[in-house]
């Protein structure tokens, strides 16, 4: 042993020469900052920027919206995003095994966002399947969601009948989707779609086998790919006749809807999601970088990047809604959809509106499929190497890890085959509306803060930062960690609450009692990681609650005076 001198003057106690177990057990880096910055921009830059995001600032009162949606950004999002990406770089551990270094009684935390992860890989990687398979159909000189002369068509496309319907809505229900009358009525596999969702498991395998090795190689393709097709597609769409009329819709703004507390809402959730917090696919990622990475400078950078695309992504796709709006001559509000419409139903009917259709349908399909790719494989990332970490003598000998990762996608592949069938549409709404929900996130994100901040110390967590990056970021984070943020995920999660209605699909099928509970089961297994484990962990410590806290704090003071020296203050429970 030998103690090394880092920039910041601090003594740090290291291995020159690491034991036999230790390169047995080498979790690996990045290669340089660039992978880590790429990959976390792929995972946060998403489908959410481009279907999510500038449908919610027309909705809720175009420029107007940004007020809320900033409030949200600085107190909860930026500092939540620094936490766990600090979190992960000074631990060098998974999104479970971290919170167990730092606080073991808050060991839960780490469950519940690798609980959310597995759900989400099991159902986010349903749409690259959609988008794989309308892209496979855009290579063609007549688009088939353009014409009612195929046989999936009915006799409803006309436009004076009070039902009338269209042929990429008939495309979308009744060629891709195939839907049934319900969740009650599951029926047959949808067999091209399983086709496109094995494409796209084995895209997904194959960008992560061999860890961040892999991974930091593919993301210099998957991360950038999709902003060259996002600014064709904005070239094209501000040239379009009636462009102006969307963009005036998407930035408009109206400050009476700041009154509406589901505006307020709509804002924090949209946050969370973007920017992939509470899914310790952050804290994953901050592992591999290096001790003395300033991810400080780094957060606030994707920060920014995430929502300054989200803000260019809203001029590409209103700028075609308006174009749409001007060639039907009809109000923008009548063309302007959110989520899988968006991307599945309103922008196949522009592009099947424009000269060379079948390239703009290419160009808009294989950005969606990177877009998606990138998030999705992150987060698959994620849950591996949580488990990893947590059995380390298991998996990181030679090819288990490899192993594991097949495990990991042909289980999720089977577990996601449910949504391929004809009533599989009732199913992912259901995961998307509870088991990676604004509520789960929302939970997960107040005991986050509260660990750190307040049974941690916010101001040792900052020794612990100073330790890494050589200085210490302004108070405001610590401040946000210590009020502003688990108070304003506390109100927006209470308002979810009282707020609460029923999951309907499309504003008409209304669920049964059965599949609401089955959301509800969804979202609890979650939400009830952290409070089991307190309340077991309490239980089975034997002695009083000061005894156990005092234990721990022996312990962890001896285990972190001996990895970091004497530079750094050990945990208190």
């Amino acid at each position: 042993m030998s103690k090394v001198e880092p920039s910041n003057g601090h003594s740090r106690t290291l291995d020159i020469v690491p034991s036999t177990e230790e390169k047995m057990t080498d979790r690996g880096q990045w290669g340089n900052k660039l992978e880590f910055v790429l990959s976390v921009a792929g995972e946060i830059i998403g489908l959410g920027n481009v279907w999510r995001f500038p449908y919610l600032c027309y909705k809720n009162g175009g420029g107007a919206f940004f007020i809320p949606y900033l409030i949200f950004l600085f107190a909860c999002g930026i500092p939540v995003f620094f936490l766990e990406t600090s979190l992960g770089q000074f631990t060098s551990e998974g999104g479970v095994t971290c919170w167990r270094k730092i606080c073991p009684l808050f060991e839960g935390v780490g469950y519940a966002t690798q609980v959310i992860v597995a759900l989400l890989n099991i159902y986010y990687i349903v749409v690259l399947a959609w988008a794989i398979f309308f892209l496979s159909n855009s290579f063609t000189w007549d688009l088939p969601w353009a014409s009612c002369n195929n046989t999936w068509n009915t006799g409803k496309i006309q436009n004076t009948t009070p039902n009338a319907t269209s042929p990429v809505i008939e495309f979308w229900e009744r060629r891709v989707l195939r839907i049934s009358s319900g969740i009650h009525h599951i029926g047959s596999l949808n067999w091209d779609l399983v086709i496109c969702l094995a494409v796209a498991w084995v895209i997904c395998y194959f960008c992560i086998w061999k860890g961040v090795k892999s991974t930091g190689k593919v993301v210099y393709f998957t991360a950038t790919f999709p902003y060259a097709m996002l600014i064709i597609l904005l070239i094209r769409g501000v040239t379009l006749p009636g462009a102006s009329r969307g963009i005036h819709f998407y930035l408009y703004p109206d400050l009476g809807r700041l009154s509406d507390p589901q505006v307020w809402m709509d804002a924090g959730t949209q946050i969370f999601f973007s920017y992939a917090i509470c899914l310790g696919c952050l804290t994953a990622l901050g592992s591999y970088n290096k001790y003395n990475n300033n991810c400080y400078k780094d957060c606030l950078s994707l920060c920014f990047l995430n929502s300054g695309t989200s803000f260019i992504a809203g001029f590409a796709i209103f700028s075609i809604l308006g174009f749409m709006s001007y060639e039907q001559n009809v109000p923008i509000s009548e063309v302007a959809e959110s989520g899988p419409g968006l991307a599945f139903i309103a922008y196949p009917r522009a592009v099947s509106m424009m000269p060379f259709s079948p390239l703009w349908a290419c160009c808009f399909f294989i950005m969606i499929v990177f877009l998606g790719l990138d998030s999705q494989f992150v987060c698959v990332e994620s849950l591996v190497t949580a488990m990893v970490d947590m059995y380390p003598s298991t998996f990181r000998r030679k090819n288990r890890r490899e192993l594991f990762i097949l495990a990991v996608a042909v289980v999720s592949f089977l577990m996601g085959l449910i949504m391929l069938t004809e009533g599989g549409m009732y199913i992912f709404q259901l995961f998307d509306y509870y088991a990676a929900s604004g509520m789960c996130l929302l939970f997960v994100a107040i005991f986050e803060t509260v660990c750190i901040a307040w049974i941690y110390g916010a101001d040792r967590f900052y020794d612990n930062i100073e330790d890494m990056i050589g200085y210490r970021p302004g108070p405001v984070i610590k401040y946000c960690w210590l009020f502003f943020t688990p108070a304003t995920c506390f109100g927006t999660f209470a308002f979810a609450l009282i707020k609460y209605s029923p999951l309907k699909y499309n504003n008409e099928y209304v669920y049964p009692w059965w599949g609401n509970g089955i959301g509800w089961v969804l979202a609890l297994s979650s939400m009830l990681c952290i409070p089991v484990w307190i309340a077991v962990k309490l239980y089975y410590t034997p002695g009083t609650l000061r005894e156990v806290r005092f234990t721990q704090w022996c312990k962890e003071t001896l285990l972190y005076k001996t990895q970091h020296g004497s530079s750094g203050l050990s945990p208190l429970w």
